[in-house]
């Protein structure tokens, strides 16, 4: 397509506008922005005449590769107001990125319904959760320690990198069942958010490395026009969302990512029926 081009123009407008909001997703609610970066990217490959085989795994592996400067932000925004947990950021730190890898490779043959299913399920899951405010599902009153706990890192790094986000989503649910206060949630998420989307765009240009139907501009599963369209603006708007997360009550922030990952969920679920 000609860079110069109508079409073209109207995308870039668009990568532009979506990646100022991934900013301010990403800041507000302590995710890499993937749930809104890969339903917007799939579109835009879509009008560019990517294959339908190969649309998904670029859409996420373009997704986790934005998501590592908007993360470093957003945590950055969030530790300095010392809402971080370090110390289970250090004890999720290997796992995740096992995790994370074991994802990838599985990204290499795995076919694109498996990629939107995962997104569904994970995300609408979170959604119930955090609309409904419900703490029948609580599973104790902290995380647990030892062993359990790099599962639980293993698990957030595998079905992050499947699904193109920077963990945030399943780490959120994952310490509101065990009491965590969601300020602390969405904060310690924004590292997680670091820790999944290095390894996870590597692992990605390496699972696309030489896959057929790519344009000319990927570096495997991942796209550089779609990163140096999106990142700019989602640097400038991170920190304006990590001001407003913390000027919200916990519940109302619970409330604005629930209704969030609905939305996505059931964009999702219309790809999948119409498919």
């Amino acid at each position: 397509m000609d860079l110069l081009s109508p079409d073209f123009l109207l995308i870039a407008a668009t990568l532009l506008v979506a990646g100022a909001l991934t900013g301010i997703l990403a800041g507000l609610f302590g995710v890499g922005g993937g749930a809104l970066i890969v339903p917007v990217l799939y579109e835009v490959f879509g009008v560019l005449d990517v294959p339908d085989e190969t649309r998904m795994p670029l859409a996420v592996g373009t997704s986790l590769a934005i998501i590592i400067p908007t993360s470093i932000r957003s945590w950055l925004s969030h530790r300095s107001r010392g809402a971080v947990d370090d110390a289970l950021l250090r004890a999720w730190a290997v796992p995740i990125v096992l995790g994370v890898l074991v994802g990838a490779v599985i990204a290499r043959y795995a076919p694109a319904v498996v990629f939107q299913i995962v997104f569904v399920l994970v995300a609408g899951i979170n959604a119930i959760k955090l609309i409904s405010g419900t703490k029948l599902w609580d599973l104790a009153p902290d995380l647990p320690t030892g062993p359990l706990l790099r599962v639980y890192g293993g698990l957030i790094g595998f079905l992050a990198s499947l699904m193109g986000i920077g963990g945030g989503q399943i780490s959120n649910i994952i310490m509101s069942l065990h009491g965590r206060p969601i300020h602390q949630a969405v904060a310690t998420s924004a590292g997680i958010g670091v820790l999944i989307s290095v390894p996870g765009a590597i692992g990605y240009i390496l699972a696309g490395w030489g896959q057929p139907g790519l344009p000319p501009d990927a570096i495997g599963f991942v796209s550089l026009i779609g990163v140096s369209l999106f990142v700019p603006t989602t640097i400038l708007t991170a920190n304006l969302g990590v001001r407003m997360a913390h000027g919200m009550s916990g519940r109302a922030l619970e409330l604005a990512f629930g209704s969030f990952l609905a939305i996505v969920c059931l964009r999702f679920v219309y790809a999948i029926v119409a498919g």
